[in-house]
């Protein structure tokens, strides 16, 4: 009887356990480089953390870090999914086709495509319009340089990047005309060795201000090696770089995020959407600006940081023509969304051509 008692007590238990567990919402996220860049990955995980506080022993998050983009990135999600991922973030651009490829095969898991453009009905996109966050950084920079040269190292020559470089040197040129860009494309988001090597490689030929659209802590310090070089922290804040060489970051903030889409499925109300949200949202952060900045520079980049917030101001509006001269932007003209989602051409005045 006691037996009989005792097995029936240890089932029940057993039930009821199974049941939380079933009951928790289980999240995946897939990221392209460590936790620890210190950058784009570090930001991404910051919001992982934001959703186990926000929900608690409600969900359940797993997380798979430096994974490829390829087909490695298919067996990572499609082992999430049959793990049981209720919803899946995969936090890269060229994630894309293999998210697409999971989420056929999958059509109950949810998938969410960082900075892609392919949707599904299980597969919604979500991304930064980074390049508010460089128009405040060009103000910066070419205000500060001394050699009119700055330096930018870039990642991929996908229109994400494209429009963070046109960006940056439109405000830059703004603000001082004698300004002159080098860009060096190092084809990864994340190798540190590689973004020493680019950053050196600008700071020899002159550039004492240094942008980037890689993950790594490697352009910073770099350049306070070499002193005498401003940076900025590309992703995260890099404040252990502050005051110098890094003068201010754009901090992405996908916290927020996280926790309304964790909770769009929770409730089931999750919808493929596609969302594009800046400074004016909060996904976009202005990192703070360093005591090495001029009390009048900062305002500047500070006044042009809130005009955008606030929408009375969009970094391209024109006038402004193509790198080829032809004329693309009239007086007063702004940019629409899907020409800078497609962006593939440079502004006139930057030098060289976009890689094929």
């Amino acid at each position: 009887m006691k037996l009989t008692k005792l097995l029936a007590t240890a089932a029940l238990a057993l039930g009821m356990a199974t049941t939380a567990m079933a009951d928790k919402t289980k999240v995946g996220f897939v990221y392209v480089g460590p936790v620890g860049d210190g950058g784009w990955t570090y930001e991404h995980d910051q919001g992982r953390k934001a959703v186990v506080e926000a929900f608690g022993d409600k969900v359940e998050t797993v997380y798979v870090e430096s994974v490829p983009e390829g087909p490695d990135a298919e067996r990572v999600m499609t082992q999430m999914a049959l793990n049981g991922a209720d919803l899946i973030f995969a936090t890269s651009f060229g994630y894309m086709d293999a998210v697409q490829n999971v989420a056929k095969k999958f059509p109950k898991v949810k998938f969410e495509h960082a900075t892609g453009y392919k949707t599904a009905p299980n597969v919604s996109v979500y991304s930064a319009r980074f390049y508010e966050g460089r128009a405040v950084q060009g103000t910066i920079a070419g205000r500060m340089t001394k050699s009119n040269i700055i330096g930018y190292i870039a990642s991929f020559p996908i229109p994400e990047v494209i429009r963070g470089i046109n960006s940056a040197y439109i405000h830059a040129k703004k603000v001082n005309p004698d300004v002159e860009f080098k860009i060096v494309w190092v084809y990864t988001w994340f190798d540190p060795a590689k973004e020493a090597d680019a950053a050196k490689t600008l700071i020899e030929q002159g550039a004492d201000v240094i942008l980037q659209h890689t993950d790594s802590t490697a352009p910073q310090a770099a350049a306070q090696k070499a002193g005498n070089v401003i940076t900025f922290g590309q992703a995260s804040d890099m404040a252990e770089y502050a005051p110098l060489p890094r003068v201010s970051s754009i901090i992405d903030n996908w916290g927020p995020y996280y926790v309304r889409r964790t909770k769009a499925v929770m409730d089931g109300t999750w919808e493929s959407v596609s969302t594009w949200d800046g400074i004016r949202e909060g996904m976009v952060k202005i990192g703070e600006i360093s005591s090495a900045v001029p009390g009048d520079v900062k305002a500047e980049a500070e006044a042009l940081r809130d005009a955008i917030a606030a929408g009375e101001y969009h970094p391209f509006t024109g006038p402004l023509n193509k790198q080829d001269g032809t004329p693309w932007l009239k007086e007063g003209e702004v940019a629409d969304d899907g020409t800078l989602l497609g962006m593939n051409f440079y502004v006139e005045g930057i030098e060289g051509e976009i890689p094929q």
